[in-house]
């Protein structure tokens, strides 16, 4: 790494994401789930046990209840693209 970084004075193009995560205290809420096996990071299964026991609930039920507010916040998008595959493919058939 002896190579010297050459800075440029280009503008930097920078948007605002919109925050959609809800917060830990409201990832409460309990819901039916599905058991898969998932290995994760030792910070976020500490946060999340540590938040739990705060608020008297399962940490796992906080999870799944993050990663379902990630599904509802892009789901749409998801089904709204079209790669033009399935047009193809029917085509093929």
């Amino acid at each position: 790494m002896s190579k010297k970084i050459k800075y440029t004075d280009e503008p930097i193009q920078a948007r605002v994401v919109r925050d959609f995560l809800p917060s830990p205290d409201e990832l409460v809420v309990g819901e039916e789930g599905v058991k898969v096996t998932i290995s994760l990071s030792r910070r976020s299964v500490d946060f999340f046990k540590a938040v739990a026991e705060r608020n008297h609930t399962s940490y796992q039920r906080m999870i799944r209840r993050l990663l379902d507010e990630y599904t509802d916040q892009y789901q749409d998008d998801l089904t709204k693209r079209s790669s033009g595959r399935s047009k193809t493919r029917a085509a093929e058939r």
